[in-house]
């Protein structure tokens, strides 16, 4: 439903005129006399008609206490009104004494903030309508609303029975949407009276005041449109010296805008029962008649009490016709959200299930935001207009959920992909995280027939202000709706909610599943630790026993042994050795676990030449050892004595598996602003080496043959550049700043080794070759990273060389 755009002038203009103070007209309603009491029931203002009715001029009876026209039964009634809820109605039938004869009146009797207002309507009728008479013509209307399930068919008996009982020329069924407009849903009519059914309204003809007023008071009557209304006597409340508040009053005058509005419509009468949904008005039973026409109040209460009966009744039609649609989406809710929480990862869960994601609201598309990351599922935008959307929303949306069936109107940007997205409704699943979920409808073009154009009621001023007028003209006027999709249902929007509070749900049990899973691997790691350390320490003892023993048999009692028997023993004794050098591995490993870091600023430069000058002490060939620090090392905080044992563990390794005649090892470090910044500088510069007929990604060198890494291992004649590191760590916020580096001109790593030469006692080559091994060194030094909350990782290339590199935060 589309509602007319307003410029700012004229957006004030409504705005004024929706805070005209309808409900103190100081007038009521000729058909009826009022009285405003005090709390002692004595009488402060009398509406200037008293003459007329009680015979009593309004002077006469300013002052004087009720009693002066009620007897003491009747009083009684009236102050009960005391103690009633502001609204709260005694109604009775009363007979005063006037200048000629004695009259009967209904007597409806209400307190406000202020005062107490008794009404009073001549009657024809002394009797009561008693309670059987009253279900005698109520219950067959009841009865006919009630046998229908059909919305349409419930709502144009609603206006068929109302029209019954009051005899109208018009009976419609109004009902209001999203924006306060409204359109007539159900009608009876005068055969030769135009029909309105299907006809929009502006929110401006029933402006907001008026549709408070409705959801507060349930019934408004006006018999006679033409007749003049009449003032009170004094205009203000002596007590209070302000006007005296209407708003339950059933003779409350009406707006001069009402009136001419109607009587344009050609109406006379006019009667009004509201349709309350959930404490809101839904809309209005309205009756129109062409000439005056008065109705009792036994019969006014009747109609209001159909308007309850009809309220009621609707919740249930409503509810039986989207029934089925709140079921399935109920249906498709619960077997997403058990796949989602079934998942290893319910974001891929999310994501992979795409028809039941769109169904869940009826969308056409949808894309699933994640930090940086989106996935589009459907008929959507592209990517780059949903990103900058939500860029948007980021600084536009504040709540957890927001809908819209107009989104161009909002965001400009969107009438570029209207066809696809029209409609929004977006779901915010963090506020921590950019977690969205962003579900799309396409433009409908609707025809909309309005009952005279919805903006003749906008006049412009010769000093270029607004005001807003009355319509004259009711005839069909024709809008074509562009930009809009159809609406979001509220079953709809509850259904994103709860996938919303399901996620949240999800992601907190998963979390909470995580930390006792951490915390049971936690004490079984210790556990571990301490039996690990516990074992390896008491092999050693038995061990050191078989080692003594076996050389004892080989010193002193060879000559007794024959070859195989001395060969058996040295095998003994070279398996001894073996498995101290395992076990004290292992032992190391577990010691490292339960370690405690002394962290203190440490010279690495130092540090690195203590470690340089025992590996070159422990080496008979240390003349020909070269060690190169392309700079200075910094000053970093760690444990000195583990960082020692890592350089001296890489440093190592580097010389031991490297068979060239020249060997050299590089140790140095750069930042990662560095890396980036040279990465960014020459990417998509590639050189090509003659002959080598591999392209390079970066061009880091000059001469041409002396290539920078390329990505992957395995092609010949490449060579490591320190600034091209594996972009191993994660390039988060919290990523370290330097990253250390130990390059060599060794044998080389196959690919496939990659991962797991840093497992505990994994070896590439048999014991005889390069020296032997525990194969432990790796697995230790990683462990001495990672209580650094650092990461270790290699790249190496066969016959070139291998390039380790590690991070201490």
């Amino acid at each position: 439903m589309s509602q007319p755009e307003y410029t700012t002038a004229q957006a004030t203009a409504l705005t004024n005129h929706d805070r005209k103070p309808i409900h103190i007209p100081g007038s009521i309603q000729a058909h009826g006399v009022l009285l405003a009491l005090s709390t002692k029931l004595e009488i402060l203002q009398v509406s200037n008609n008293t003459q007329a009715y009680l015979g009593k001029e309004p002077e006469d009876l300013l002052s004087q206490p009720l009693s002066y026209l009620l007897d003491p039964q009747q009083v009684e009634i009236v102050k009960q009104c005391l103690v009633k809820k502001i609204g709260s109605a005694n109604a009775f039938k009363v007979l005063i004494n006037t200048f000629n004869n004695e009259r009967y009146f209904d007597a409806i009797a209400h307190r406000t903030e202020e005062a107490v207002i008794l009404e009073l309507e001549p009657t024809d009728s002394e009797l009561e309508v008693s309670f059987l008479s009253f279900h005698a013509l109520a219950s067959e209307a009841i009865a006919k609303m009630q046998s229908t399930s059909n919305l349409g068919e419930f709502l144009h008996l609603v206006a068929e029975e109302v029209q019954k009982i009051i005899g109208f020329d018009r009976v419609m069924v109004y009902q209001f949407d999203e924006s306060e407009a409204g359109s007539v849903v159900a009608e009876v009519k005068r055969e030769d009276l135009s029909p309105y059914l299907g006809l929009h309204y502006p929110a401006t003809d029933i402006p907001a005041q008026a549709r408070e007023l409705y959801t507060r008071c349930f019934l408004r009557f006006l018999p006679d449109l033409t007749a003049e209304p009449v003032k009170l006597v004094p205009t203000e409340n002596p007590t209070t010296h302000q006007h005296l508040d209407l708003s339950y009053c059933l003779l409350r005058s009406f707006d001069w805008c009402c009136t001419e509005y109607h009587q344009n419509m050609g109406v006379k009468a006019l009667l009004v029962i509201s349709i309350i949904q959930e404490q809101k008005l839904w809309g209005l039973i309205s009756c129109h008649h062409q000439t005056p026409k008065y109705i009792s109040y036994e019969v006014r209460k009747m109609c209001e009490f159909l308007g309850q009966i009809a309220s009621s009744e609707l919740a249930h039609k409503i509810s039986n016709s989207e029934w089925d649609y709140k079921v399935k989406l109920k249906s498709l809710q619960s077997e997403f959200l058990e796949s989602i929480s079934q998942a290893d990862n319910f974001i891929d869960a999310l994501i992979k299930t795409e028809i039941r994601l769109l169904d869940l609201v009826s969308a056409s598309g949808a894309a699933v935001c994640l930090d940086n990351e989106i996935t589009l599922v459907g008929t959507t935008p592209n990517i780059d207009e949903v990103r900058v959307l939500i860029e948007w929303a980021d600084t536009q949306v504040n709540d957890n959920l927001f809908s819209t069936d107009s989104l161009p109107k909002l965001y400009s940007e969107a009438v570029k992909f209207k066809d696809t997205a029209s409609g929004l409704l977006l779901l915010r699943i963090s506020k921590v995280r950019r977690y969205y979920i962003l579900w799309f409808r396409p433009e409908v073009i609707q025809t909309v027939h309005w009952a005279g154009n919805p903006n003749e009621s906008m006049q412009a001023q010769a000093d270029g202000s607004f005001s807003l007028s009355v319509r004259k003209s009711f005839e069909q006027w024709q809008e074509t709706v562009r930009l809009t999709s159809l609406p979001w249902k509220a079953c709809e929007l509850d259904s994103a909610i709860a996938l919303r509070n399901a996620i949240v749900g999800i992601v907190l049990s998963k979390a909470d599943e995580l930390a006792k899973i951490n915390l049971e691997l936690e004490r079984s790691n210790q556990e571990l630790a301490s039996f690990a350390y516990a074992a390896s320490h008491d092999l050693k003892e038995p061990l050191r026993g078989i080692y003594n023993f076996s050389m004892v048999l080989l010193e002193d009692y060879s000559q007794v042994l024959d070859d195989d028997g001395i060969e058996c023993l040295q095998t003994v004794v070279s398996l001894s050795v073996r498995m101290e050098t395992l076990i004290n591995a292992l032992l190391r490993l577990s010691q490292l676990g339960q370690a405690q870091l002394r962290l203190q600023a440490t010279d690495l430069n130092e540090l690195l030449t203590k470690v340089i000058d025992v590996f070159r002490a422990s080496r008979q060939d240390s003349g020909l050892v070269d060690i190169r620090i392309p700079r200075p090392l910094p000053t970093v905080l760690c444990d000195r004595v583990l960082v020692n044992e890592v350089f001296s563990n890489l440093l190592g390794n580097a010389f031991k598996y490297n068979e060239k005649a020249e060997q050299w090892v590089e140790i140095g470090y750069f930042s990662q602003e560095e890396a980036e910044g040279q990465g960014s500088r020459e990417q998509g510069a590639g050189s090509r080496e003659q002959g080598a007929g591999s392209r390079e990604q970066g061009a880091g060198s000059r001469e041409q043959g002396a290539g920078s890494r390329e990505q992957g291992a395995g092609s010949k004649g490449k060579e490591f550049s320190p600034l091209h590191p594996a972009p191993r760590p994660s390039a988060s916020s919290h990523a370290p700043c330097l990253i250390f580096y130990i390059r060599d001109n060794g044998i080389g790593i196959p690919e496939h080794h990659l991962e797991t030469i840093f497992r505990l006692f994994k070896r590439l080559h048999s014991q005889e070759k390069y020296g032997g091994g525990a194969g432990a060194g790796l697995a230790i030094v990683k462990k001495i990273v990672e209580l650094h909350n650092g990461k270790i990782w290699v790249e190496s290339t066969i016959g070139i060389g291998s390039m380790f590199y590690f991070t201490l935060e």
